[in-house]
């Protein structure tokens, strides 16, 4: 059996979309899935913890990856880090944004 993946979800205050991701992921048998956010008001706050524990990051815009690059570079040297491209439209579990997460996300971590 493949050992299993640690996937960081990150999105701003991790009020909505990193934890809307979280939750969806969080039941797949190959994944360990967290989710943090980059803001200073952030519920969970994204920390080197965190980033040492990934394996994969998936932010959910540009600038998420840009803040992490600028407080935590060192801490992402090698580690993929990929850009969902999904705005702050959103409320958590909203229909639509697990519905883009669940097409976005699988071919990113070779689920399929």
């Amino acid at each position: 059996m493949a050992e299993t993946l640690n996937v960081l979800f990150i999105c701003s205050r991790n009020q909505w979309r990193s934890p809307t991701a979280e939750q969806v992921f969080r039941r797949h048998p190959a994944l360990a899935v967290r989710s943090a956010g980059t803001s200073a008001s952030a519920r969970r706050h994204v920390s080197a913890v965190d980033l040492t524990w990934a394996d994969v990051i998936l932010v959910m815009e540009s600038r998420h990856k840009a803040r992490l690059l600028a407080e935590h570079a060192r801490a992402l040297i090698g580690k993929p880090l990929h850009v969902l491209d999904i705005p702050d439209d959103y409320r958590f579990m909203d229909p639509e944004l697990v519905e883009l997460l669940q097409t976005a996300v699988p071919p990113l971590l070779g689920l399929g």
